[in-house]
């Protein structure tokens, strides 16, 4: 038994705050089983559970520095894994009442109009473009998740790199498209 496991939460935030991997050690052990049976009950999802978890543990090793914590380490740990799968939560629901929203549109216009095809084919044109100006690693992930409809897991075996980096990568890309895409798509459909 090491001396770590006889501190309290406190005295763990304290050390963590100076850097100590120890304590950050024993916070993880001390937590980690109780916070994954806590989110699992809520996602049934255990690839995603462990994302939260390790986002979690990364973000309070990386703000160690500035880890100041108004009430006690569990209840912030518990409300940190309940607004991840908040979030988790309200990613779905945008998710499905997009794919609700093109189907609706889908449905309600089956032939689109001569212009639309050329519109759409710019689009398309002008999305792969911006795809192949992505960074080499950032490209190939993002073709893997989209072209090969690979899941992050799966992406994340053959590149041999973590889920974690996989979906940041996704997200990165997504939110670079955006931007390099929201003044052409105004221009080309509007």
């Amino acid at each position: 038994m090491s001396s770590y496991e006889l501190f309290s939460d406190t005295e763990l935030t304290l050390l963590l705050r100076k850097g100590d991997v120890t304590a950050f050690s024993e916070i993880h052990s001390r937590y980690y089983p109780l916070l994954y049976k806590h989110a699992y009950k809520r996602l049934q999802d255990r690839e995603e559970v462990k994302d939260i978890l390790q986002e979690l543990f990364s973000s309070i090793w990386h703000n160690r520095t500035a880890f100041n914590l108004s009430t006690s380490l569990s209840a912030y740990l518990y409300t940190a894994v309940r607004n991840r799968i908040l979030n988790i939560y309200k990613h779905h629901k945008i998710k499905s009442d997009y794919v609700a929203s093109l189907q609706s549109f889908i449905d309600n216009n089956q032939v689109p109009e001569p212009d639309e095809n050329v519109r759409i084919k710019q689009l398309i044109e002008l999305i792969e473009t911006e795809v192949a100006k992505l960074p080499t690693q950032m490209r190939r992930i993002f073709e893997m998740s989209r072209n090969a409809n690979l899941s992050h897991q799966q992406i994340a075996d053959e590149l041999n790199i973590s889920p974690l980096t996989v979906r940041k990568q996704v997200n990165n890309s997504l939110k670079i498209l955006r931007v390099k895409l929201g003044t052409h798509f105004f221009m080309i459909f509007f």
